[in-house]
Formats: C-alpha cells, structure tokens, sequence
C-alpha cells in the first residue's frame, strides 16, 4: 500500500521519520511500538514539552510523540531543528489526532514539520490499512508468543541438563514403601489361651 512517498511496511522498517494521524492514539502507540521491535530499541514516549529536548538527544530509538498537536508550536520547532540537523537522533513518530490538514487548518501543526514530514506520511484511516495492521499484529503477537515458549522451553532443558552435569549429583530413584505387615491371629496362639 503506497502512501505518500514511502510504503507503509517500508516507514516500519527504515529509519525515517514520519506522521502519523488519523485511528485512535492506541493504533498510532501499537504502530511505534512495532517500528521499535523491528530496530530492537526501546520506545520512548513523548506527551509534554518539557520531556522533548531531552528525548531527541537520544542517538537511537523510536521516539513516539502521541499527539503534536497538543505541544506548542515552539516545541514542535524542537523536533524540526532535530529533523534537520541531527545526524544521530532516533526515529521520530509523530502522531496527530484526525486529519494533518485538520491540524494545519487549526493552526496546532507548524506548516514547516507537516512539510519536512510530507514524503513520511501514514494516514491509519486510509481503506483497508487498520485491518492490515490489526492481521500483522496478531501475526507478530503470535510468533511472540511461539519464540517466548520455544525459550522458556529450552531453559528448562538446559535447567535440567546442569542438574544433570553436576559432580557428585546423583539422581536416585526412591523405593515405593511397602505397607507394614497387618498383625494376624495365629490359630495356635488362640487355642493356648
């Protein structure tokens, strides 16, 4: 599916950085997370301008802001000069509730981010792309979900295994208990009596 200038599937998986808008902040959350899994790096969320400057110092990343438009245009200026001229900076996802023109409209997106953001663009209301990514997540929860077993599995065998290798562990095997023997009256001793 081609948007804009990059394929959605590519914007996961390169380095670029991107806006994203339209669904609920949750599917913008779930598509940064799933770029972070993809570079194996934490995601570092954003939602006030005081955690801004400090965020886009990170050399790496996936640095999701949920809502931009809720930022001041001065912070939104922050994440611009990153853009430009910080060689080593994280990958910045940049969310906006509803439409980019909407925002723009409002005057709560600076036209010069929305512009350096035009080639790396994901608009989640695009037909048929939520269900792409609800079927790619769950795809990706379930081998998740698989590699967590296959490893959990394997520890336990090698868990097993170094019991094993100890010196001097000896696995002994303990005999059932047999019951004690039930006293029985002799004939011999009741005709004494």
């Amino acid at each position: 599916m081609a948007l804009r200038g990059y394929r959605e599937e590519d914007l996961v998986s390169n380095r670029a950085s991107l806006l994203i808008h339209g669904g609920t902040e949750d599917e913008r959350r779930a598509w940064a997370e799933e770029a972070a899994l993809h570079f194996g790096v934490p995601l570092t969320e954003v939602r006030q301008a005081t955690e801004l400057a400090g965020a886009l110092r990170q050399p790496n990343g996936v640095l999701f802001i949920a809502d931009v438009a809720k930022l001041p245009l001065d912070a939104q200026g922050l994440i611009l000069r990153c853009l430009q001229m910080q060689e080593e900076r994280p990958k910045v996802v940049v969310g906006v509730s509803g439409t980019a023109s909407a925002a723009l409209g409002r005057g709560t997106l600076r036209e010069d981010l929305h512009y350096r953001l035009n080639q790396a663009q994901v608009d989640l209301q695009t037909d048929g792309l939520r269900d792409v990514l609800k079927r790619r997540w769950a795809q990706q929860a379930e081998q998740l979900a698989e590699r967590t077993a296959a490893l959990k599995a394997a520890e336990e065998r090698e868990r097993a295994a170094a019991v094993a290798r100890r010196p001097g562990s000896v696995t002994r095997t303990v005999p059932k208990r047999k019951a004690p023997p039930t006293p029985r009256k002799s004939a011999t001793r009741n005709a004494v009596r």
